[in-house]
C-alpha cells in the first residue's frame, strides 16, 4: 500500500512540475507581447526619401521607424518609408468646417498602431418625440329630475327633492410632437493597424467607439497612452472649460479633473498607468498623481513641471522665467504617496517656453528641443546638438532624428540616429 501511495505521489509531483513549466513558458511568451522588454535597443534607421507636398504638419514616426504619419490640408496621411508611398488617407468630411475631421493622432509606443480621433457632423442632431400631456377632468353638473307630486292628500307625507349631481368627465387632450436636440457632432476613436512595411497589405482601419461625452467643437490638447494598462488619457478644451478624460480597455469614459482645474501637461506611467499632471487650481500649482479617483501630491513647488516617465523614474523639471534650471526624479510606484523624496539629477539653465518640446528617451536621457537645437541631458551632463533642415522632429524614444527640408513642391525627409548628429 505504501509503495502504491509513493508511486501516486511521485507521478503527481511530476505532473505538477510539467504544468508549472508549461504555464511559465506561456506566461513569458504573453509578457513579451504585452509588455516589451525595457532593455530592447531602440530601432534607428538612416534613409532619405521624398514626400509629395510641402505643408506637412504634426510629423510622427512609428515605433519601428518605418511609417510616418502627418496631416496635409486637413487630411491624415501615413507614408510607408520602405515602399516610399502613401498607404493610408483619411480626409475631413467637410471642406469648410475646420472643427471636423482629424482631431489628433498618436502612435502606440510599442507597435505599429496609430490611434486617431475623428469628428463628423451628426446627420440626425435632433429627434421628434410624441408627448402625451395629462388628461383634463371637467366637472359636469347633471340637471335634477323634477319630483312627482304624490297623489295622496296626507299632509305628513314628505316630497323628496333631488339635489343636482356633479359628475366628473374626462376630456381627452391631443398629443404634441416636440423636437429634442442631441450632440450635433459625432466623435469617434479609431485604431489603424499597419502591417510590416515590406508587406503589400492594406492597413486595418478599426472603429473603436463613439465618445458621446465629447462636446461639439471641442479641441484635444494632449493625449497620453499607457500600453500596459490600456488606458488613454486626454485633455479636452471647449471654450473656457477644460476636461480630463480617461478611456479604459472596456471603452468606458471617465472625467478625472476637479472643478476649475487647469492642466497644462501630463504623462502616464509606462508600468502602472498612473497619470501625472501639472495641476493648477486658482493660484495653487502642483504636480499631482492620479489613479482612478485617488490623488497624491508629488510636488507643491509652484515652479515644478512633469517632464515624463521612463523605466521606473518620474522626471520633474523646475522652471523659472522660461528656463529649465533643475531636473528631479522620484520612483514610479504602483501606489504613490504624498510628497515623495525628490532627487536632484541636474542643475543648469536651458530655454523652456511654449516653443520647445520635451521627452524622456529610452536610455533615460532628457531631451528639450526646438527646430534648431536639441539639449540632451545624460547622466547629469548637458550636450547641445545643432539640428539641420527646415523642421526637425525626434522620435518618442529619443533615438531617431527626422529632418524635413522643402524642395519645390515636395519635402525631403532624412532619418538618422540622433547621437550621430553631434559635431
Amino acid at each position: 500500500m505504501k509503495k502504491k501511495l509513493r508511486i501516486i505521489f511521485v507521478w503527481t509531483l511530476i505532473s505538477l512540475m510539467l504544468q508549472y513549466g508549461a504555464y511559465s513558458f506561456m506566461n513569458n511568451q504573453v509578457q513579451k507581447v504585452m509588455v516589451p522588454s525595457e532593455n530592447t535597443e531602440p530601432i534607428t534607421l538612416q534613409l532619405k526619401t521624398t514626400i509629395p507636398g510641402v505643408d506637412l504638419a504634426n510629423i510622427q514616426i512609428s515605433y519601428a521607424k518605418d511609417y510616418l504619419a502627418y496631416t496635409e490640408d486637413g487630411t491624415l496621411k501615413v507614408f510607408n518609408l520602405t515602399s516610399k508611398k502613401v498607404v493610408f488617407e483619411k480626409k475631413s468630411p467637410s471642406a469648410n468646417d475646420k472643427k471636423l475631421g482629424i482631431l489628433t493622432y498618436q502612435w502606440l509606443p510599442d507597435r505599429s498602431t496609430l490611434l486617431y480621433f475623428y469628428a463628423k457632423e451628426n446627420p440626425t442632431p435632433f429627434t421628434y418625440v410624441t408627448v402625451y400631456p395629462p388628461k383634463t377632468t371637467v366637472q359636469t353638473p347633471i340637471k335634477p329630475v323634477t319630483p312627482v307630486e304624490p297623489k295622496t292628500e296626507d299632509p305628513n307625507q314628505k316630497i323628496d327633492k333631488e339635489v343636482p349631481k356633479i359628475v366628473p368627465k374626462i376630456v381627452p387632450v391631443e398629443p404634441k410632437t416636440e423636437k429634442r436636440y442631441g450632440n450635433p457632432q459625432i466623435t469617434e476613436l479609431y485604431s489603424l493597424e499597419l502591417p510590416n512595411s515590406d508587406e503589400d497589405t492594406a492597413p486595418d482601419d478599426r472603429f473603436n467607439r463613439t465618445i458621446d461625452e465629447f462636446p461639439a467643437g471641442g479641441k484635444i490638447q494632449e493625449v497620453v497612452v499607457s500600453t500596459t494598462t490600456n488606458l488613454i488619457y486626454l485633455t479636452l478644451k471647449n471654450g473656457l472649460a477644460q476636461t480630463l478624460m480617461e478611456i479604459d480597455i472596456m471603452k468606458n469614459v471617465s472625467t478625472l479633473n476637479k472643478s476649475g482645474e487647469t492642466i497644462d501637461d501630463m504623462s502616464a506611467s509606462d508600468r502602472y498607468g498612473t497619470l501625472f499632471i501639472n495641476s493648477k487650481v486658482g493660484t495653487t500649482h502642483q504636480v499631482t498623481a492620479l489613479k482612478s479617483a485617488k490623488r497624491q501630491i508629488i510636488s507643491k513647488n509652484a515652479n515644478d513641471r512633469i517632464l515624463g516617465i521612463r523605466e521606473g523614474k518620474v522626471f520633474i523639471g523646475e522652471v523659472q522665467n522660461n528656463q529649465l534650471v533643475k531636473i528631479k526624479t522620484t520612483t514610479d510606484l504602483a501606489e504613490m504617496t504624498n510628497n515623495p523624496t525628490l532627487k536632484t539629477e541636474w542643475e543648469g539653465s536651458i530655454p523652456f517656453d511654449d516653443n520647445v518640446r520635451k521627452l524622456i528617451g529610452a536610455e533615460g536621457q532628457i531631451i528639450v528641443y526646438d527646430h534648431q537645437k536639441a539639449n540632451i541631458i545624460v547622466a547629469g551632463k548637458l550636450q547641445e546638438v545643432q539640428l539641420h533642415g527646415d523642421e526637425n522632429y525626434i522620435s518618442v524614444d529619443g533615438a531617431e532624428l527626422i529632418q524635413l527640408t522643402k524642395e519645390g513642391t515636395s519635402t525631403l525627409v532624412e532619418l538618422q540616429a540622433l547621437k550621430g548628429t553631434t559635431k
